[in-house]
């Protein structure tokens, strides 16, 4: 997973593309949850996190 730093130094398409693929990582990783095939439940929980920093990083630049 991305820190903010490496974040922040995309552009917008690629914080974008970005953004949809950790959303279907994320996706994926419930069902594997759920059929008890996921080996790390940590990854999830990193997701969410980057998911998060993701749309905070969109809302910071639409704002300036």
């Amino acid at each position: 997973m991305l820190t903010s730093k490496e974040l922040r130094e995309l552009d917008d398409a690629k914080l974008a593309e970005k953004l949809t693929e950790t959303r279907k990582d994320l996706f994926t990783m419930r069902f594997k949850h759920v059929t008890a095939q996921l080996e790390n439940t940590q990854t999830l929980s990193r997701a969410k996190k980057t998911i998060a920093r993701i749309l905070t990083i969109q809302q910071e630049r639409q704002g300036a």
